[in-house]
């Protein structure tokens, strides 16, 4: 198992090389090199973790992210984030290195950036402690004894990892230095507030507890306002 989460891990990191290296027209771009190099020393990090306090978890983690146990719905949303997700790299390359559309970002907020990648794979270890079932896909898992998780950051939002997504998604344009790269999260969060009430929709259909659940916490991302 963890020699599959390296490799996959590798191959990942690997890819989006390609796509920011290749966007930008140069390797000498060092946010990028330390954008590469964060990911993967947190993605190693909480993948050892999770390989050695919920081995099943991290086998559905590493799962395909277009599965057949998923709603066709889910199956296409998976396609246009990822399909999406390569276009926003293209472009923070294009903005920050290639054409420089952009006035460079002080170093302050490139800090914050990188501060605030940590902080949503910082904030995914909670979620992960809470919820054995958190899949990166849609799906019910019945093989597994699927139960609501409740505790934990589930005590105060319904999707904790929506929550720590959008604090990457602000982070990843800050740290490579792309004010373009900022139009992205405000379609990301819309994109992701369609899949959590889609979602939502079918684990109260086919969860038990899970109305229940919605009743005791009101919010889905951020207490308070949504």
């Amino acid at each position: 198992m963890v020699a599959r989460l390296i490799l996959q891990s590798l191959a990942w990191l690997a890819f989006m090389g390609v796509l920011l290296f290749g966007a930008a027209g140069t390797l000498a771009w060092p946010a990028a090199w330390w954008y590469l190099l964060e990911l993967a020393v947190l993605s190693l990090w909480i993948g050892l973790w999770l390989a050695r306090h919920d081995p099943a978890l991290l086998a559905e983690r590493l799962a395909p992210f277009v599965q057949a146990q998923q709603s066709r719905w889910d199956r296409l949303f998976m396609v246009a984030i990822g399909t999406a997700w390569c276009g926003w790299l293209i472009l923070m390359g294009f903005d920050a290195m290639r054409f420089r559309w952009s006035a460079p970002l002080p170093a302050w907020l490139m800090a914050l950036g990188a501060l605030c990648v940590f902080l949503c794979i910082f904030m995914c270890r909670f979620v992960f402690r809470a919820n054995s079932y958190a899949a990166p896909v849609v799906k019910i898992q019945a093989s597994r004894g699927h139960q609501v998780a409740d505790t934990g950051p589930y005590a105060y939002v319904r999707h904790p990892m929506y929550a720590a997504a959008l604090v990457f998604f602000v982070g990843t344009p800050l740290l490579l230095g792309s004010w373009w790269g900022l139009v992205a999260p405000p379609v990301m969060a819309y994109g992701m507030g369609w899949r959590a009430v889609r979602e939502e929709r079918l684990l109260a259909g086919q969860l038990d507890g899970y109305t229940a659940y919605m009743a005791r916490v009101r919010y889905r991302f951020v207490p308070y306002i949504w």
